[in-house]
């Protein structure tokens, strides 16, 4: 076989062959996303449900923003699961057209190139704005719809859908059962009406209460939901270490916010913050730092494996 340059068919072959094979390779050297995939809301519940040995899991609260990340943006959330299979959390507000989009603030101001209320705008207004980072720097990320972020979770992560004044309960609903999104997602209540509300909606759709003490969470199990429904938030401090344990004796799983206080704690005196509150026995960080809280269940994992 003889090759007279680069016109020959056989040196053009192999010129492709190489090039195939580093896109490969860059390819490959990308990040690792550590995505989710369940068939069915039994498999969601199982996954969520409290049971001695379970690996802690993060709960990236508003996605998980972080320099260059604004919250509530879809490639944040992407940029989150490259640290842990996280719990999005994210908050849903109307538009004037009634279109759902995520937004936490009432207003524009703060986290996008607008400014004004969020419902005073349409779907359409809202997609010429660009989003901002948590230090206020400009991103080309715009704001997603409720509809894509669902269309985005199917087979990669669960989202923990924060309703936010005027949306809803049947809206969450119709938007995540035409999404096929029901698997992946958990909606956020605040007090029992909220949670009787959206457990009456559907009979597996998945739900967080809030109860601090003993008695917030006897008042939970005393509506009748299914333990199996359920995951509970404890508040931003630590609660007594029976209401983990009562939480646990049902099976539900416990978030602890980490946001604000604990976290800085953390940010300043490692993760052994985060370590003790594992250890005392929560079981879902909700947390502004999503690298340093994955670190930490790492570390606490790894721990527990070699006792």
């Amino acid at each position: 076989m003889r090759f007279s340059g680069k016109n020959n068919p056989y040196f053009r072959w192999i010129v492709a062959v190489i090039l195939i094979f580093f896109l490969a390779v860059q390819i490959s050297c990308g990040p690792e996303y550590h995505t989710v995939q369940f068939s069915s809301v039994q498999e969601l519940q199982e996954y969520l449900q409290y049971a001695p040995g379970k690996k802690p899991l993060v709960g990236a609260h508003r996605g998980g923003p972080m320099p260059g990340y604004p919250e509530n943006a879809i490639e944040t959330f992407q940029h989150s699961l490259e640290y842990a299979p996280c719990l999005i959390e994210c908050d849903v507000r109307k538009t004037a057209d009634g279109h759902l989009v995520m937004m936490h603030d009432e207003t524009l101001d703060r986290t996008t190139t607008g400014k004004g209320r969020v419902s005073d705008f349409t779907l359409a207004e809202l997609k010429e704005l660009r989003l901002k980072d948590t230090n206020g720097r400009l991103t080309h990320f715009r704001i997603p719809t409720f509809e894509e972020v669902l269309r985005w979770a199917v087979g990669r992560a669960i989202l923990e859908i924060d309703v936010k004044k005027g949306v809803t309960p049947q809206e969450i609903l119709q938007h995540v059962l035409k999404s096929g999104a029901l698997p992946y997602v958990v909606v956020i209540t605040y007090n029992l009406e909220q949670l009787r509300t959206y457990a009456a909606l559907h009979p597996d759709l998945m739900i967080s209460a809030s109860a601090h003490t003993v008695e917030g969470v006897n008042r939970i199990l005393a509506t009748g939901v299914n333990p199996r429904r359920l995951l509970v938030f404890v508040g931003v401090t630590e609660p007594e270490r029976d209401v983990y344990r009562l939480l646990h004796q049902h099976g539900i799983r416990a978030i602890l916010g980490t946001m604000h206080n604990i976290d800085h704690a953390a940010e300043k005196r490692g993760v052994r913050v985060y370590l003790k509150v594992l250890e005392n026995g929560a079981d879902v960080l909700a947390t502004d730092n999503v690298p340093l809280a994955s670190q930490a269940i790492e570390l606490f994992w790894k721990k527990i494996g070699e006792k």
